[in-house]
């Protein structure tokens, strides 16, 4: 895809977000409607639940290179073993956005042409923290029909390779086959089947090939209210697809549309669930940190059929 197709591509997608065609302040979640919500939450049968997340992991690898780190404050050795009241303590740190661990971006995450979403100014970002835009938008949290697309089930494969770009026809035929629409305010869940090549083939080097969206994909979710997206893989493919842009979809999405995305999730527990309940929506909850100057979060997002 050509520089000059992508910059159409944005304007036509970011378009909205500069008229008035969604809140400035929470893009696309502005589609999540109370009603829309209740209605998701209506449609809960049997009340099983499925996390969409990926164990947080603490060894580095080719993906991960700086993983997370969790240590034990407390009890020291022995310590527990005496008489009276102990606590075990512990502390975790992670890099929020690496190629492994599942995470929310927020909407102050990516800065195109000196700008976040809506027109805000970069400078707004310091190191302090982010001043505007962050993850503090969705404290309150994320609730809605979740939608899952299996863009693997689709193609008759285990998963699509590192490079693969899934493209709009790809969603819509997926669609079909499921017996799904996706709607507005709908949180579009797209699989590729990165987790399960990574837990068959063992983990590689994601950062410079992997499956993901093709960024004309992302008219399909404009075109359908989608409120936010979330895939196994980072959305993005790798090597990227446009010329000196090296996340499109990622610019597309949330700097453009305004619209949040989570990277890395885990859809295998979730899928034969699924196929259990002969659906593919269900009512999804993602509850990211309260971190008022952060530009992301790890996050569990919770199926709920």
């Amino acid at each position: 895809m050509s520089e000059a197709a992508f910059r159409s591509l944005y304007d036509r997608l970011r378009a909205p977000a500069l008229d008035g065609g969604t809140d400035r302040r929470r893009g696309t979640l502005s589609r999540l409607t109370p009603e829309r919500v209740a209605a998701a939450a209506a449609g809960v049968r049997s009340g099983r639940t499925v996390s969409l997340a990926a164990p947080v992991e603490t060894s580095p690898g080719p993906d991960d290179p700086h993983p997370a780190s969790h240590s034990m404050i407390a009890p020291a050795d022995g310590d527990a073993d005496g008489h009276g009241l102990r606590f075990a303590l512990d502390r975790f740190a992670m890099n929020v956005h690496g190629d492994a661990d599942s995470h929310l971006d927020a909407l102050c995450h990516v800065i195109f042409d000196g700008e976040l979403y809506g027109g805000v100014p970069a400078s707004t970002v310091t190191p302090d923290g982010a001043g505007a835009l962050t993850v503090d938008l969705v404290r309150d949290g994320i609730v809605g029909r979740g939608v899952l697309l299996d863009i693997p089930r689709l193609r008759g494969v285990p998963w699509l390779d590192p490079g693969d770009a899934v493209t709009a026809d790809e969603l819509a035929a997926a669609e079909a086959a499921q017996d799904v629409t996706v709607g507005p305010g709908d949180l579009l869940f797209v699989r590729v089947g990165h987790r399960l090549r990574r837990r068959r083939l063992g983990p590689w080097d994601a950062a410079r090939a992997r499956a993901g969206l093709h960024p004309t994909a992302m008219e399909f979710l404009a075109e359908r209210g989608v409120a936010a997206l979330g895939s196994d893989g980072n959305n993005d493919t790798a090597p990227s697809v446009v010329a000196d842009v090296a996340f499109p979809v990622h610019v597309l999405a949330v700097q453009a549309m305004g619209m949040h995305l989570m990277d890395y999730l885990d859809f295998e527990e979730l899928v034969p669930v699924c196929d259990e309940s002969g659906r593919r929506h269900f009512l999804c909850v993602v509850a990211p940190l309260r971190l008022p100057s952060a530009t992301g979060s790890p996050v569990n997002p919770i199926a709920v059929l």
